[in-house]
């Protein structure tokens, strides 16, 4: 098994000043009270588990009335020293992104802008996966989601950009509303799907790309199962079902269940919370 080239460091923002603020999507209901101390201690938990699979955590500081920079997926796209911030399709999300652009431009990175006229958030709708992503090869392909929170049209700038190929995925159901919680890469050759939440087209396009797929039911898939981050071998998930825990060990993997459920409250997972800083799609 090869593993993952990429997923040992990731940059993570503490939970000081998230809450369930508005409702853009259909899991967040503002009359739901975020615990504040529970919170932490569940995202607390989630950095002391990645850490402990080998991982790097960098932080990046909370900002008060921005909620939803916790989930720094959705910050861009990382490919070596370049980042291209995203375009957030909600106005309650935009004010994230000036403190994106601050840390990366802190800590040396490219920044690398989409065009105005097009939505795309980060790599909570793009996700790596091919043979050699991120140690050279040939090179991975940028899987890229679309529909709910991202434009088709953005992906013909990220392959530009970012100089890989781009296959397009269409999501269909509002409640899977970002590529993250359908598609988690685990190797190479595998990956956790729910095609449930894919057009007819994206299903075709994503069995030719994953040789072996763990396919979800619909009860795993909405307890964010896909959602999840893998670090080596060990596969960090918000909840473990029985039946994936299983097919996990017997392709050697480890899973570790993360409980993460305040921030479930706001359609957030394990992979929410973490964007890999290690990727190179070159």
């Amino acid at each position: 098994m090869s593993g993952l080239a990429w997923g040992r460091r990731y940059l993570m923002c503490p939970p000081e000043h998230f809450r369930v603020a508005y409702e853009i999507n259909p899991w967040m209901h503002t009359e739901v009270t975020v615990d504040p101390d529970a919170a932490m201690a569940e995202w607390m938990g989630l950095v002391a588990t990645l850490r402990a699979a080998g991982a790097d955590i960098e932080i990046q500081p909370a900002v008060e009335g921005v909620p939803d920079l916790v989930f720094t997926a959705n910050a861009g796209i990382v490919s070596g020293s370049q980042f291209v911030p995203s375009r957030f399709r909600h106005a309650e999300r935009q004010p994230e992104t000036e403190h994106d652009i601050d840390w990366f431009e802190a800590h040396g990175f490219r920044i690398d802008l989409l065009s105005e006229d097009v939505d795309q958030e980060g790599a909570g709708d793009a996700l790596p996966f091919g043979a050699g992503a991120g140690a050279g090869g040939r090179g991975p392909v940028l899987v890229a989601g679309y529909r709910f929170r991202s434009d088709a049209a953005a992906h013909a700038q990220l392959s530009k950009m970012l100089n890989v190929p781009v296959r397009s995925v269409e999501l269909v159901d509002e409640r899977f509303y970002h590529l993250d919680i359908t598609f988690c890469p685990l190797d190479d050759r595998r990956a956790i799907v729910w095609p449930g939440a894919w057009d007819r087209f994206g299903c075709r396009v994503m069995e030719a790309l994953v040789p072996e797929a763990l396919v979800l039911e619909a009860d795993e898939a909405n307890c964010f199962v896909a959602n999840s981050v893998v670090v080596g071998t060990t596969v960090v998930l918000p909840s473990c079902p029985p039946r994936v825990g299983r097919q996990l060990e017997a392709w050697g993997f480890d899973p570790v269940e993360c409980g993460i459920n305040e921030f479930l409250k706001a359609g957030g997972g394990c992979r929410c919370l973490t964007l890999a800083l290690d990727v190179d799609l070159s």
